[in-house]
């Protein structure tokens, strides 16, 4: 399946909120990721308004499939999420590459080790986990994982 890989508009925010919570829920269910919702989007403003780049993954309905939240000037990956209803069709690979676009020197991200799909995912995509960590959220362990060219 091939997506569309544009800037994220105020019109997508809706289905990004909705997608965000619903693979979190499947991935993490014992968290209430419905009411991180609101941390969620007011995280996505200062991110966007710090230089960070916010792009989707459009199916061809014009659904959004998934999103992904890099800033080029530091190289770190804060989001990438897809709705479950598009896990394994590509859409994760195509926001890593567009991530891999916006920032060609350094992406670099925090995930859970307790995810191991995630960290997986990203071992498939080339990062190398390169420390650990804790998320100051949740008080889960991280792995920092990184890719270079």
């Amino acid at each position: 399946m091939s997506f569309t890989l544009v800037p994220a508009l105020p019109a997508h925010r809706p289905a990004m909120g909705d997608l965000w919570v619903e693979s979190w829920a499947r991935t993490l269910p014992e968290i209430d990721f419905a009411a991180r919702r609101p941390w969620l989007e007011s995280h996505l403003d200062q991110l966007a308004a710090s230089g960070a780049r916010v792009e989707v993954a459009l199916a061809a309905d014009g659904a959004v499939a998934g999103f992904v939240v890099i800033h080029p000037a530091t190289g770190y990956l804060d989001q990438l999420a897809v709705g479950p209803a598009h896990w394994g069709t590509g859409a994760a690979e195509a926001l890593m590459a567009q991530a891999r676009r916006l920032s060609p020197a350094l992406v670099a991200l925090d995930v859970n080790q307790d995810n191991p799909r995630a960290v997986r995912f990203y071992e498939k995509m080339g990062l190398a986990i390169v420390s650990e960590g804790e998320n100051p959220m949740s008080g889960r362990r991280t792995f920092r994982m990184e890719w270079r060219p």
